[in-house]
């Protein structure tokens, strides 16, 4: 009895020094922020979702990026595919699986299960299974098992009790083995499996889920369990690319963002000064709102030109026209934006709001971000996104985008299209409390004239112009008038500090 008390007392004495649960990392970006390191070490997680959901693809990653990034072997066993078809369907991701196999850093063993052999002789024992198994994990040393999918290895058991008995069997197999095993499993009707049991003898549970909201795709992932581990507990988008599956990371919500104190230049002299005399703070976001013709994305395209000549990498998501439009109408105004493209200063990513829904492009303008690691961005127009979605749902998106944009100290331009004056409150009401400096530019009707203006509305701690300022579009660029105040009736504008 003592012995038995001394043995047990030491997990526990350890737990209650607050060890830190082991983890193994999937080398999946966004995956291992939101799980706090990656995956239970030595424990099995069950991924679950419906077909096409990612699942196969998310344990292959696990698997390579082990023995690429980690120097971890790992054993894939499929029941569904043989090696040389799973092998061919990622080969467009870069992953050489034979390469691997060869290397001795992974083992494929395809299990082929024939349900009409079960029914017709009534038995069904998994040591086979383990044997196997157990033949492939010593033959390369593996602490990384994949076992896709659990269905098709019980396929053909009708029997419950025995049904439940096997896969517990199962799992306690892999813990004793000290692998850290990921299993797949089809989702099921009104519980996260088929069998209604692996999410509940797994330690971890991850489900991947492929909706479809007014005819656009979406993939979410949400960790419903962890024992022993804080995780993110949301519903976290994630992108299937051509470099293979990413997680949108998580950003820092605690407001705990960087306030740099250097300015850059808005490129424009004397927008400049109506901001201090000295531009933007580095790392802010700025909002430049306006009715279509008032020159917004004139303005943010002085901004990518100001930031490339001083050598920064700038990233222009575009949500209208196509970067070549962009470049010709830039030219009629005197800024060639070209030469920076070519010496891969500016990179433009044009794409349609319809073609995907909120969460994919968020994701998508992550993984760009990461990838190009710029110091300036421009978003054109933001209000397109509402094509997409909701107020409320562009809000929480951009509110995601901004923070990230923010935690990395990237300056921000976003333009924002408002039909006219009356609707610059919904704009606020949308994303205008997210901004530290906000522009406003119109464009008003004066003896068969029109005539564009600018006032900085707010600007986040700086002293700042509160003048209505008329400008021009001209051959060498936006040219706002010196001293060219357009009275204001009915106008109090302060400077916000």
């Amino acid at each position: 009895m003592d012995e038995t008390l001394m043995i047990d007392a030491g997990p526990l004495h350890a737990l209650s020094r607050g060890r830190e649960l082991a983890k193994t990392p999937t080398g999946i970006q966004g995956l291992d922020e939101i799980t706090g390191g990656g995956l239970p070490t030595g424990r099995p997680t069950l991924v679950c979702g419906g077909p096409g959901s990612g699942k196969t693809l998310l344990g292959l990653t696990f698997l390579v990026n082990g023995a690429v990034q980690f120097d971890e072997p790992g054993v894939l066993m499929t029941f569904e595919e043989n090696a040389e078809e799973i092998a061919s369907d990622v080969a467009s991701l870069g992953f050489d699986l034979p390469q691997l196999v060869e290397a001795q850093k992974l083992a494929i063993d395809y299990v082929r299960v024939e349900r009409s052999e079960i029914e017709e002789t009534g038995e069904y024992d998994l040591e086979g299974l383990f044997v196997r198994l157990d033949y492939a994990i010593r033959s390369v040393g593996a602490t990384r098992v994949v076992l896709d999918t659990i269905e098709s290895l019980f396929a053909g058991l009708k029997d419950d009790a025995v049904l439940r008995a096997e896969l517990r069997r199962l799992f306690r197999w892999l813990k004793d083995k000290g692998v850290t095993a990921l299993i797949t499993g089809e989702r099921g009707d009104g519980s996260l499996t088929k069998q209604g049991l692996e999410e509940y003898v797994s330690d971890a549970v991850i489900l991947l889920d492929h909706r479809v909201h007014d005819q656009v795709s979406t993939r979410r992932l949400r960790v419903v369990k962890y024992r022993g581990s804080h995780h993110g507990t949301n519903e976290y988008p994630f992108l299937i690319d051509g470099t293979g599956i990413s997680v949108l990371p998580v950003s820092s919500m605690a407001l705990e963002h960087r306030a740099a104190l250097d300015r850059i230049s808005t490129g424009i002299p004397r927008l400049d000064a109506m901001l201090s005399d000295k531009g933007y703070y580095r790392g802010s976001t700025v909002l430049v709102t306006g009715g279509a013709g008032t020159g917004k994305t004139s303005m943010a395209a002085h901004f990518l030109d100001a930031a490339c000549r001083r050598g920064e990498r700038c990233l222009c998501f575009l949500f209208e026209e196509s970067p070549q439009q962009l470049l010709r109408n830039m030219r009629s105004i005197g800024i060639d934006l070209a030469p920076w493209v070519a010496a891969g200063l500016l990179k433009f990513h044009a794409d349609r709001p319809s073609r995907y829904g909120l969460e994919t492009h968020l994701a998508t303008m992550h993984q760009l971000v990461a990838d190009f690691k710029p110091t300036v961005t421009v978003i054109d127009p933001v209000t397109n996104l509402m094509t997409v979605g909701t107020y409320a749902d562009v809000q929480a998106m951009l509110t995601r985008m901004i923070d990230h944009l923010k935690t990395e100290n990237i300056t921000a331009v976003l333009t924002s299209l408002t039909p006219g004056m009356t609707h610059i409150e919904r704009t606020e009401n949308t994303i205008s409390s997210l901004m530290d400096t906000w522009i406003v530019m119109t464009n008003d009707g004066v003896n068969s004239h029109h005539r564009r203006g600018l006032y900085v509305l707010k600007s986040r701690g700086m002293a700042h112009s509160n003048e209505l300022r008329e400008f021009r579009l001209t051959d060498q660029g936006l040219d706002i008038r010196d001293g060219a105040a357009i009275p204001q009736e009915g106008h109090d504008r302060h400077a916000a500090v």
